[in-house]
């Protein structure tokens, strides 16, 4: 395998991430135009499937860090080992959580408060989009393993030929279905991505027999895999669990034009922390290879730089979406009272996105290293405490709407990412590796037959 730099992982997942947002946009730019309460819905019916789909990154979270720790100790048939078990626990709990969206789409979404025509919008995609989130699931697996391999800049090129398909589709459906029409151009792009994805991952990192290495079925690697991505995932649902709570309270005491705002201001700032995601998962994969290795200096030096380039980067983006921030809206509306609304936030967000870059970096720099536990223990205090209970007491409470939303969040933003940056300056994530440097590669378990098949391997093992 080539030698890996940040620069040569980031950018091809900065794209590729980039692409995968700009599918959302893409929907919420063409069904504005369609209805500004069709776009809201689609936002609101995302945020359904991303507390739903938290088993997901259970299984990738944790195949992402032991199969970066296996590369990089050299461990290679144990990697292939865990590619095949996280491509069969994401199918399988893929088309258990497609058949939930199926038949409880509408009672999911009354839960977080949604009602009317916006619950008539949002049930009809979530139907569609929901019920196929087993295509999503086999994605997220394929594209795990073909980034911790390196292949990075492949991932990018499969993204270019989903979204530019989505984007043709959209324009063509959205007018004739339009919320349905949005929903099957994001499946009928799901669907292209996984085959090609599948024709990559068998033709340039493994074969189609790498599922005989689960017979006999490796529960020891199952159990790693639930110890590692149970703490990990649960880091990201009680974010994303805090946001849907944060909606269904401030829902009904947000005016119709601060409700279709947080929406478009949601869809513009991930531009804000593009970078930064792409820079933490690029980090991730890197520590992941060099704490596999035992290099936990180098690990360290490579996560300080990491952090530093994320927030010089977040800087110049955030002041230059402050500029451009009427423009950037006005691609969505023209409605003059949510623009106003979507500029003074977009102003505000500038601290979050201190915060929030911090978390993204130096949080995947520590599931990389196999520290899990802590921005666990992070997320239940400052999440529940400063974001939840911030956002209804400044909303809700002091009546300050949207800005009291918004300043709730950045304060759980900007503590946690102090707690983080402590933390990976301590060092406290170091010795927290998954693989043990003396464990045997998997394949090199089973016993030669023959005793000069045993003796020639004693004497190479010797040499």
């Amino acid at each position: 395998m080539k030698k890996m730099t940040l620069f040569s992982l980031a950018w091809p997942i900065f794209i590729e991430t980039a692409l995968f947002m700009l599918l959302g946009m893409i929907d919420v730019w063409i069904l504005s135009g369609y209805d500004d309460l069709a776009a809201s819905a689609v936002g609101t019916a995302n945020q359904a499937v991303s507390i739903v789909t938290i088993v997901f990154n259970i299984i990738s979270t944790a195949s992402a860090v032991m199969i970066s720790q296996y590369l990089g100790a050299g461990k290679r048939e144990s990697a292939s080992q865990t590619a095949a078990l996280s491509i069969v626990l994401q199918l399988c709990f893929g088309l258990l959580i497609s058949l939930i969206f199926l038949l409880f789409n509408r009672p999911l979404l009354t839960l977080i408060g949604t009602d009317g025509q916006l619950l008539d919008f949002a049930g009809q995609y979530l139907s569609i989009v929901g019920g196929t989130i087993f295509l999503q699931a086999a994605i997220t697996a394929l594209s795990v393993i073909i980034r911790n391999h390196g292949l990075t800049r492949i991932m990018m090129y499969v993204s270019v030929g989903i979204n530019l398909f989505n984007t043709a589709a959209d324009l063509v459906l959205v007018p004739r279905l339009g919320v349905a029409g949005a929903a099957l151009a994001t499946c009928a792009g799901r669907l292209i991505g996984c085959a090609l994805l599948t024709v990559i991952l068998f033709t340039k990192i493994e074969k189609p027999s790498v599922f005989k290495t689960l017979m006999p079925f490796p529960f020891r690697q199952l159990a790693m895999m639930l110890k590692v991505g149970v703490p990990s995932a649960a880091e990201t649902f009680l974010y994303n669990l805090s946001q849907l709570v944060i909606t269904a309270i401030v829902l009904n005491c947000l005016s119709e034009n601060e409700l279709i705002a947080k929406t478009y201001v949601q869809s513009v700032t991930m531009l804000f922390y593009l970078c930064s995601l792409a820079i933490g998962q690029a980090s991730q994969i890197m520590i992941g290879h060099l704490v596999g290795a035992g290099k936990t200096d180098e690990a360290y030096r490579q996560g300080r730089r990491s952090h530093r380039t994320a927030l010089l980067i977040t800087a110049i983006t955030c002041a230059v979406g402050v500029l451009l921030r009427k423009q950037l809206i006005g691609l969505f509306t023209d409605n003059p009272g949510v623009i106003s609304v979507c500029a003074d936030i977009i102003l505000l967000n500038c601290v979050l996105e201190l915060g929030r870059t911090t978390n993204l970096v130096l949080i995947a720099c520590m599931r990389g290293a196999g520290d899990v536990y802590f921005p666990t223990m992070c997320a239940i205090f400052s999440n529940w405490l400063l974001s939840v209970l911030g956002s209804y007491l400044m909303a809700v409470v002091f009546g300050m709407g949207l800005y009291g939303m918004w300043i709730a969040l950045a304060a759980d933003e900007c503590v946690r990412g102090a707690l983080m940056l402590a933390r990976w300056r301590r060092g406290r994530w170091r010795g927290k590796r998954i693989v043990r440097p003396d464990a045997p590669d998997r394949e090199k378990k089973a016993l030669p037959k023959s005793r000069r098949g045993a003796l020639l391997a004693l004497i190479k093992a010797k040499l």
